[in-house]
């Protein structure tokens, strides 16, 4: 990884521009960029526009990572925008002492693609940090700031300050600021925002959840907006923490639109963006009878937001966990949050080339759960079997309250997601 912007810059002013060629709401933060940013696309769609979206990482296709209206990009416009790049990128690469990273590239396709297509307006969630970040050359006019907590701290520093700062660094002049709740984060925001003129508005004080159910399926949330009161809107996604996302979502489309103190968004379209959003990996049901769950979690943090979602909105009588993780990831405090709410687990090791081997998950696991309560599998098809094996174990009946969750990271998730969704 390498963090500049002369390289992305230099690709993006031989391409034309083609960031300049349509506004852009911009996200950072640690946990909920991707909900978030799915749901702000389906919130603008609702409203009539055209989006595009660029998020990652990909669950099965790098074509994910570029949405046009919602859908990853076709295969065939793909390909053609690759041929457009690749030249100029070699261009740049033979000016410059390191080459374009993947990132850079894949940020530039869905630039040129945006700009191709055209859309209204795109949603660009960075890859990682803010200031330094690829995503960084747009400056946009609205940003987000999805919860900060600690993460990526051999890149962005070892505080929630030094964290901040950096995310804080995709705030520009005249930008509106969405901020969700944050704790230490909070003062680095403000202070940029300060410096550079941007207007914030912060959950807990202009924004935020007011009300939420349990719904099938989801919530029903009743959200404060920077416009007014938005009532029965159903999120079919489950957690406080997508309650949160959806809040969040919900001020930076009123903030795009151009609603606020005097005009409130319209209701029903509001409704409909919401129940028509999604987010593969976040608390996914992929099968039934044993139920099985598949959850991005990575972090403690993340980890916390899912077993509290588990503890409030699932009923299950007999839960087995299967944990994958990355090694620069914090698997103890993880593990440590799983263990109340988890019967059994099973490790395993995901294809990421940084993934924790599954021999020494497996002793962090045993200090936790005790070697009683963990099983080893070194790939994730004997995982998923071993772990739906123990859920079915001595289970008497229907299997309605037996359920698998295949979590630790997006890696994992994708690895479960390829076998159980074919």
């Amino acid at each position: 990884m390498v963090f500049e912007l002369d390289r992305i810059s230099s690709l993006l002013d031989l391409l034309g521009s083609p960031q300049r060629a349509y506004p852009s709401i911009h996200l950072t933060g640690t946990n909920g960029k991707t909900s978030t940013a799915r749901m702000i696309d389906s919130l603008l769609r609702a409203f009539g526009l055209h989006t595009g979206r660029y998020t990652s990482p990909h669950l099965e296709t790098v074509r994910e990572r570029i949405s046009l209206d919602g859908e990853p990009v076709d295969e065939a416009r793909f390909t053609a925008v690759y041929q457009e790049v690749k030249p100029l990128a070699e261009l740049v690469d033979d000016r410059s002492a390191e080459p374009l990273t993947y990132f850079d590239m894949t940020t530039a396709l869905a630039f040129a693609t945006f700009a191709d297509a055209p859309v209204d307006v795109a949603v660009v969630e960075v890859g990682l940090g803010g200031a330094e970040d690829a995503t960084n050359v747009i400056q946009a006019g609205v940003c987000v700031l999805t919860p900060i907590g600690l993460d990526h701290t051999e890149w962005l520093g070892d505080t929630l300050q030094d964290i901040a700062v950096a995310k804080a660094g995709i705030i520009h002049p005249g930008a509106t600021v969405i901020a969700a709740a944050q704790e230490e984060a909070a003062r680095p925001i403000l202070q940029r925002c300060a410096e550079v003129g941007a207007t914030v508005a912060r959950e807990g004080s202009e924004f935020g959840v007011l009300r939420r159910a349990v719904a099938v399926g989801g919530q029903v949330l009743t959200l404060q907006g920077l416009g007014g009161v938005y009532e029965e809107v159903f999120v079919p996604l489950h957690g406080a923490h997508q309650a949160q996302n959806a809040a969040v979502a919900l001020a930076a489309v009123e903030a795009f639109l151009g609603a606020g103190a005097r005009r409130q968004l319209d209701v029903e379209a509001v409704r409909e963006g919401f129940a028509t959003a999604s987010s593969p990996g976040r608390l996914e049901r992929v099968r039934t009878a044993p139920t099985i769950l598949l959850d991005g979690a990575h972090n403690p943090q993340g980890m916390a937001a899912t077993v509290t979602a588990l503890q409030e909105e699932f009923a299950f009588s007999k839960l087995v966990a299967v944990l994958g993780t990355l090694t620069d990831k914090d698997a103890a405090s993880m593990l440590e949050l799983l263990e109340p709410v988890v019967d059994q687990l099973v490790v395993t090791r995901n294809s990421s080339p940084r993934a924790l081997p599954a021999k020494e998950l497996a002793a962090l696991a045993a200090e936790v759960f005790g070697p009683d309560r963990v099983e080893v599998a070194e790939d994730m098809p004997d995982a998923i079997e071993a772990a739906v094996a123990l859920a079915e174990e001595d289970v008497p009946g229907e299997l309605a309250g037996v359920g698998v969750l295949i979590t630790g990271s997006v890696v994992t998730v994708a690895d479960a997601r390829r076998l159980l969704k074919r």
